[in-house]
């Protein structure tokens, strides 16, 4: 009996041991389709028992209206960098605890304190990219160098473009030497009679596998994410990615807390849990867009570094998008009703 009580102790501790200290607690995350892979989520749980419930939205406007109107418990979103500026000139986000962030060092200085989030007091960059043209080598024999390229009328109905109305509108700024942040009445009706042709030229708008179309050949060419195109180009070389010469758009998605979230430690906990070097490679090879983190990139292969649409070669035209207002909708009626009546 003696003995037994002595055996109890021991075996209280070897059990605390291996259960994770916060064994029951739950992380809500609100994010992107297809862009945090399962095994990271796994990963997160069975290290620390905290279970993530993970939404997903279809664009920065839908994740924006929803916390805006107060709708879901969110401890934690995913937002492009322009959203992220709307939320924080909102006070729809609670600031970050650099104390619960030691991995922040492991980001490339370049991707933070970003016009969206100057003090990097909100936000902590996932994951970037850049929005560019994919060309099937074996049926496109033409050199394609920008915008006005792809949409011609030798490619009619074998073109597949984001379905994005801003980035729609921007693409046709570009060609009008524009600016693409600056959204006035005037630029608009500059940009209405080029979106007005294009439109009538795409057979697929698909933002959320713009590849798929390209994949089974249904389209010969077109417009999308650079992670898309990195999976295109890494399935077959005769996909070629190409950063339209005018210019194209950069984007920075990022991690941060709801103003309102309930669970902070653990939203830090997984924001910190991402920045592992070990974590975030296994986002890139999912996912393999421009990974912001440093220490990552070091455990990438040459091939995956290698990858044009991941990492772009050469110093091309990038910008990123900003906060535009009312604007927003603007250029959604006169996208929406352009492609209603093509």
């Amino acid at each position: 009996m003696k003995s037994s009580r002595l055996l109890f102790p021991a075996l209280l501790a070897l059990v605390v041991s291996v259960v994770p200290a916060h064994a029951g607690a739950e992380l809500n995350l609100f994010g992107w389709s297809e862009y945090v892979p399962q095994s990271v989520l796994d990963g997160f749980t069975k290290e620390t028992g905290i279970k993530v419930n993970f939404e997903t939205y279809a664009s920065n406007e839908e994740l924006l209206s929803k916390l805006v109107a107060g709708g879901g418990s969110y401890d934690l979103v995913q937002p492009s960098d322009y959203a992220a500026e709307v939320m924080i000139r909102q006070k729809l986000l609670a600031p970050l605890d650099p104390a619960l962030l030691p991995n922040l060092k492991n980001l490339a200085p370049e991707f933070r304190h970003r016009a969206h989030d100057p003090a990097g007091a909100y936000t902590v960059p996932y994951m970037s990219g850049t929005v560019g043209i994919v060309v099937n080598t074996e049926k496109v024999k033409i050199p394609v160098k920008g915008y006005g390229d792809v949409f011609s009328a030798a490619f009619k109905d074998r073109i597949v473009v984001l379905n994005d109305t801003r980035e729609i509108v921007t693409w046709a700024l570009y060609t009008l030497h524009r600016p693409i942040n600056t959204i006035t009445p005037e630029c608009l009706a500059a940009a209405r009679p080029v979106v007005a042709e294009w439109v009538k030229l795409v057979k697929v708008f698909d933002s959320d596998s713009p590849k798929t179309a390209l994949l089974n050949g249904d389209v010969d060419i077109g417009i999308v994410w650079s992670g898309e195109a990195a999976i295109l180009w890494k399935e077959n070389k005769k996909f070629q990615y190409v950063i339209p010469a005018e210019g194209a758009h950069q984007f920075i998605d990022v991690l941060a807390i709801p103003a309102n979230a309930k669970n902070r430690e653990a939203a830090h906990k997984f924001i910190d849990y991402i920045l592992r070097p070990e974590v975030s490679v296994l986002i890139s090879e999912a996912f393999p867009y421009t990974n912001p983190n440093l220490a990552a990139r070091k455990l990438l292969s040459p091939a995956q570094l290698a990858n044009p649409a991941s990492y772009p070669p050469g110093s091309p035209k990038l910008e990123t998008f900003r906060d535009i207002g009312k604007a927003a909708a603007d250029i959604d009626r006169l996208v929406t009703d352009l492609k209603s009546a093509r």
